[in-house]
């Protein structure tokens, strides 16, 4: 399994921006290094920035009472 953890590089060091998962013994690691200019563009693009889903923070989502029924659709195939 992957799990992917947002940091920063600067002057030869790495900065985790998010909790780095509890494993025990060793575990190998793999380092993707994104181009700051495509880093921008893909901010112009995406609102709230890179990775960011802030903005959906209070949307309400619903699910309706017949959301498991039968598709009318299908009543030939059922």
């Amino acid at each position: 399994m992957y799990t992917a953890i947002k940091g920063v590089y600067e002057n030869g060091k790495v900065k985790f921006l998010e909790p780095v998962p509890d494993i025990k013994g060793k575990s190998e690691i793999l380092i993707t290094f994104l181009n700051p200019n495509e880093q921008e563009e893909v901010k112009k693009r995406i609102p709230g920035g890179l990775l960011q889903l802030d903005y959906l923070k209070d949307v309400k989502l619903s699910i309706p009472d017949d959301f498991n029924d039968a598709l009318s659709d299908f009543k030939d195939y059922m």
